[in-house]
């Protein structure tokens, strides 16, 4: 059963001041009336779905911000970047929670619950760009995205420039570190296929 939006919201809330624990996903369910068995069916997991729950709707909240914007029209880092973008100025009010969800992640037996969330929001934005690949590119280009995003959001977390105008220029360098690298790999291959 999917957890209720109003039931994040609040439950996010309650992370700045009790961390991402069960005391914040207790206080959340009193906030919108919900009971422990209706707890225990919707989040059976505690604060571990809530980071799943959090995530699928961010994701979702970002594909519906860029189907209004419509960025088919641009280059694809360019539609990269916006998405990036997008997503994290959704979030820009909910920034501490941010901060407390990366600590309950950095925690060794969450790291296949960080693995899953990252994927699931670089497979999206690699979607939302039009990507269709099925190959090994698939993973090669998911893998690299994976890289920019998280050092993108740990950025963001500490950014305390005006409208977070340093965050988007190293989000800049990193998109055009990784696009090089088709290009580079092309030209190795070049001067390997020379060598008799």
């Amino acid at each position: 059963m999917r957890v209720p939006e109003d039931f994040v919201e609040r439950f996010l809330d309650h992370t700045v001041f009790d961390g991402w624990s069960r005391r914040a996903l207790n206080a959340a369910a009193q906030d919108v009336g919900l009971n422990e068995r209706s707890v225990r069916r919707v989040a059976p997991n505690g604060p571990w779905d809530m980071v799943l729950a959090f995530n699928d709707m961010t994701n979702a909240r970002m594909i519906a911000a860029l189907v209004k914007v419509n960025i088919n029209h641009l280059p694809v880092r360019e539609r990269i970047g916006t998405a990036i973008r997008v997503r994290l100025q959704q979030n820009e009010v909910r920034k501490e929670a941010v901060r407390k969800m990366l600590s309950y992640l950095a925690i060794p037996q969450h790291a296949a619950l960080a693995v899953k969330c990252t994927f699931a929001t670089v497979d999206t934005i690699w979607r939302v760009a039009g990507d269709t690949a099925t190959d090994f590119n698939f993973y090669t280009k998911r893998g690299l995205l994976a890289a920019v995003y998280g050092s993108t959001v740990l950025y963001w977390l500490s950014d305390d420039s005006e409208d977070h105008v340093d965050t988007w220029a190293f989000l800049e360098r990193r998109i055009a570190n990784i696009m090089r690298i088709p290009k580079i790999r092309m030209a190795i291959k070049d001067r390997v296929s020379r060598i008799p």
